[in-house]
């Protein structure tokens, strides 16, 4: 159970388009990581949410560092977490716990600083992954802001800029493995530049880029937006760059909602956001575009339930057509899902 469930549940809405089909392409699982507002976030869990009422019928494992091997060579430790999402992902296909197909996409870890000598691990993952293995995220995220969070791969400044790593990348083109990538705002250029280097690698920005909103950022949003667009306008000229649209309320981001007596409901996240969702699909299209969750990250911020509510009410006028590539079909497509 969640730290925040009972704040969390201080404001409920009813489903929004209960009929519309969901790939939710970003959450994560874990077990014992008591740190997090969500200390365990596994099948049980996940279902919780994706029981909402939303019809959500597929998702995408994003890493986390869950249940790493304890044994063998460090490099490979990372295949454990794909054996034990796999493993949730079986348990779901049985179709006994509702048509939800949970992890039906699995993006993995790896050290792409090995460069050419990642490859053994990228094939570890993909043997492990029974089939749904798609890509690796290897998180990038640094900045000299000492509130951020500490990321565990260490990254430093200009890793995207590193040539070991863009080795590593290279890897992932020779086996059609896609790269997310979690990086700070100010990295955007870095991210650019890879994406024209390696223009046959699917590579998806997670989470806008994370426009910071702490430390010196704090009290700054207006110039923080002025200076993401420009970067992001940048990127978005990479046709092989895809945009994940969400988790953007996480603490870092600056909107402080967690400080709040309650959370905000759908109506008050969109308005607050909006600016970046509208401008990126402006920007890529809606065929390079997919709603996420970030689940359970984001709920120290909303319900699972709200969080979907909010993107509905931003595509509210919108067709058919462009409700199902946003909600659902960009997402299949780039992760190559049945359903």
């Amino acid at each position: 159970m969640a730290k925040n469930n009972d704040w969390l549940a201080l404001v409920t809405e009813e489903t929004l388009e209960p009929e519309l089909k969901i790939c939710d392409p970003h959450h994560h699982l874990w077990l014992d990581q008591p740190a997090r507002v969500a200390p365990r976030y596994g099948f049980e869990e996940i279902l919780a949410d994706t029981n909402c009422g939303h019809n959500i019928v597929s998702t995408v494992f994003i890493e986390c560092a869950a249940m790493y091997r304890a044994d063998g060579p460090d490099v490979m430790k990372s295949v454990g977490e794909t054996e034990f999402v796999n493993g949730i992902a079986a348990i779901s296909a049985s179709g006994n716990y509702g048509p939800a197909r949970i992890a039906a996409g699995i993006v993995g870890s790896a050290d792409l600083t090995l460069g050419a000598e990642v490859a053994p691990v990228l094939e570890a993952h993909i043997q492990a992954g029974g089939g749904r293995f798609r890509g690796i995220r290897h998180g990038v995220s640094w900045d000299a802001c000492e509130e951020l969070p500490d990321i565990r791969t260490k990254p430093g400044q200009y890793l995207l800029l590193n040539q070991n790593y863009r080795d590593g990348v290279a890897e992932l083109e020779k086996l059609d493995l896609s790269l997310d990538v979690w990086c700070y705002h100010p990295q955007i250029p870095d991210l650019s530049d890879l994406a024209r280097t390696y223009p046959g690698v699917t590579m998806i920005l997670n989470h806008f880029g994370v426009p910071l909103g702490v430390g010196p950022y704090a009290d700054h949003a207006d110039e923080v937006y002025e200076k993401w667009k420009t970067d992001i306008s940048e990127l978005a000229a990479c046709d092989n760059v895809m945009a994940k649209l969400g988790g953007i309320n996480m603490p870092e981001n600056g909107f402080g909602w967690h400080n709040q007596p309650s959370p905000p409901g759908s109506e008050q996240l969109m308005q607050a956001t909006r600016r970046y969702y509208d401008f990126t699909i402006e920007l890529f299209g809606i065929d390079r575009c997919m709603f996420e969750s970030n689940f359970p990250v984001d709920s120290i911020t909303c319900s699972y339930n709200i969080l979907w509510n909010s993107f509905k009410r931003l595509t509210a006028d919108y067709s058919a057509d462009e409700k199902a590539a946003l909600f659902h079909d960009t997402a299949t497509r780039v992760y190559r899902l049945s359903a």
